[in-house]
């Protein structure tokens, strides 16, 4: 379903659910128009259950007048982005987007690291060690990028882990903390206020804007996390510069 965003952008709308069959349909809807943009199209942003496209209005001008000599009179800019898109999307095939990357995310769980960790375990009814092999075993999808740069919202975290946000957020969680948020899990990528539950920390920078991808994680891929050391955290920190 297409609604209208604001003067230069479309609402592509695939659902109401999160899931991995409509995260499918986002990531997918994404690849073929990015290879396939229209003049015009300036940027794709997906999210859970849809994907925001937004357009420059003035080429898109130029197109609408170009098809109103043709005859077609009465179309908006809007109107005109739509027939563009949806004609894009009936071409669509569904093995578009089957493949995706896995990034393993190391971790160092608990104390200074991850200052929740216990409360996270008292409230499931679980030790910290029983939380930290919950974690560590899931296969977690990124289902967008928002909130800070590079900031991974994951889906598939195990519900006996499933933790509300804190009453009171943090002014200022440590960029690389790995959090839980109510039934999702992500990482800080940097120095940010903060209301997840902040379980560990990874050496890893997920940000890094003097790369041509700035962001170490995309929507699509999937993360699994792997416990290590505190002797680990440093050495690879250092790797990091």
């Amino acid at each position: 379903m297409l609604s209208p965003l604001g003067e230069a952008g479309v609402m592509i709308r695939l659902g109401d659910a999160i899931s991995d069959e409509v995260h499918r349909r986002v990531i997918s809807i994404c690849t073929w128009l990015e290879e396939r943009p229209f003049p015009g199209m300036v940027e794709l942003v997906p999210s859970y259950a849809s994907v925001a496209l937004f357009y420059d209005p003035m080429v898109i001008a130029v197109s609408t007048r170009s098809a109103a000599e043709k005859g077609e009179s009465g179309i908006s800019p809007y109107q005109h982005v739509c027939r563009m898109i949806l004609a894009r999307l009936e071409m669509l095939e569904d093995s578009v987007h089957n493949q995706s990357r896995t990034v393993v995310i190391p971790v160092c769980y608990g104390g200074p690291f991850g200052p929740d960790l216990e409360y996270v375990a008292r409230e499931n009814g679980l030790t910290p060690v029983e939380v930290v092999a919950i974690h560590t075993s899931g296969d977690y999808l990124v289902h967008m990028i928002g909130f800070a740069p590079g900031f991974p919202y994951l889906g598939g975290l195990s519900e006996r882990i499933a933790t509300p946000r804190r009453a009171t957020p943090r002014l200022k969680v440590e960029a690389g903390t790995v959090g839980i948020g109510g039934e999702q899990t992500g990482i800080y990528p940097v120095a940010t206020p903060g209301g997840w539950q902040c379980i560990g920390r990874t050496p890893l920078k997920l940000f890094r804007p003097e790369h041509d991808q700035p962001s170490l994680l995309q929507a699509g891929d999937r993360v699994r996390f792997e416990a290590i050391t505190e002797q680990d955290y440093m050495e690879w920190k250092e790797g990091e510069g």
